[in-house]
């Protein structure tokens, strides 16, 4: 080993002065993962809600009620949920939401079941109607709709409830998970050969999503291209165009919200639609209501099995993999190792001071 005598004072110094910031730097940067900031304060926030309503929060919300399955998945995933006092009838996701009182049906809320539980907030959605809005109002009830119409409006949503809950860190780390798997599946569909591909909700009549919806929106991402997409929104259309259309690929809704999988065995079995490339050449694939439906942080999950289902026309496949529930992590352990080090320094400092007198 070769040692080296340092004669300089001054450069001992400063040796040790950069040596002991490093320590902290080090100690700092390596902890700095763990820190979840305290809560961020919302009291007197006023926010501009998906239906053009101000809404002002006199304090960060201890009791909410969420009035959609996709509001109740946001409240979970950012970290809110132990807040959740009621939700409706078909709020299954996270299991955890099963536990939660029920205060109806999505267009059919209960006024006296959400005045009962005493909320804070409530969340809203498009289909509780203006009724229930007014009512709630009149009541007193601070009332937030959600109603976004594409991808991005969706995370502008997770960080608008993120910060009227004061979980904005959470939303914001949802949000980063749910961009990066998003820009990965682009990537790979950045310049593929787009099969067209039809996604049905329901077979009697035939309901499809057209362009102007999120799932139009889902589709071109995962590298397909809508069959319907000239179409407003979510529309019928009768089995005579549907032929004419020829999808390439059939993505059928099936399980929750939707009955079985009739929609499904309909698409196989009915003779007229045989000779549809999807049907001939067995590229109709089911997927699961909920995560291709709901505007939610779920709709990463829906896009990744859908490339699933077209990576066959691109020769490369991707793994979905579960969207993980943003959980706090204890705070404390970055400015634990920041003090630690400074008194390191300090020490350093004392003892080199001491040696030089």
């Amino acid at each position: 080993m070769i040692k080296i005598k340092i004669k300089n004072e001054g450069m001992k110094k400063w040796i040790v002065i950069i040596a002991a910031l490093t320590i902290v730097l080090t100690a700092t940067t390596a902890f700095s993962s763990l820190q979840i900031p305290v809560r961020a304060e919302t009291q007197g926030l006023t926010i501009t809600d998906d239906f053009g309503r101000n809404v002002t929060i006199e304090e960060i919300p201890a009791r909410i009620i969420s009035l959609s399955p996709t509001n109740t998945e946001i409240l979970f995933d950012i970290g809110a949920g132990d807040r959740v006092v009621g939700v409706t009838e078909y709020c299954n996701y996270p299991e955890e939401a099963k536990e939660k009182p029920v205060i109806g049906g999505v267009s059919t809320v209960s006024i006296e079941k959400v005045v009962a539980l005493d909320p804070d907030l409530v969340l809203g959605d498009e289909l509780n109607g203006k009724e229930t809005f007014g009512r709630l109002e009149e009541l007193n009830i601070t009332v937030v709709g959600l109603n976004p119409v594409n991808i991005s409006e969706i995370m502008d949503d997770i960080m608008l409830v993120g910060r009227i809950t004061g979980e904005e860190t959470n939303a914001t780390a949802l949000i980063a998970n749910m961009t990066q798997r998003m820009e990965e599946i682009k990537n790979k569909t950045r310049d593929v050969k787009r099969p067209t591909v039809a996604q049905v909700t329901w077979h009697d009549p035939i309901w499809v999503a057209g362009g102007g919806t999120v799932q139009n929106e889902l589709i071109k991402i995962a590298g397909g291209e809508n069959a319907f997409s000239d179409i407003k929104d979510w529309d019928t259309v009768s089995l005579e165009e549907f032929i004419d259309r020829n999808p390439d690929v059939i993505i059928v809704s099936v399980g929750h919200g939707v009955v079985g999988m009739q929609s499904y065995d309909y698409i196989l079995s009915e003779e007229r639609l045989k000779e549809v490339n999807a049907v001939k050449n067995d590229r109709v694939y089911a997927i699961d209501a909920d995560i291709i439906s709901r505007a939610g942080p779920r709709i990463v999950n829906g896009t990744e099995t859908v490339y699933g289902y077209l990576y066959e026309f691109f020769g490369i496949m991707v793994t979905p993999t579960p969207l993980s529930t943003a959980t706090p992590e204890p705070p404390g352990f970055e400015v634990f190792f920041a003090v630690v080090g400074l008194l390191v320094v300090t020490y350093l400092l004392k003892r080199n001071g001491l040696k030089n007198n």
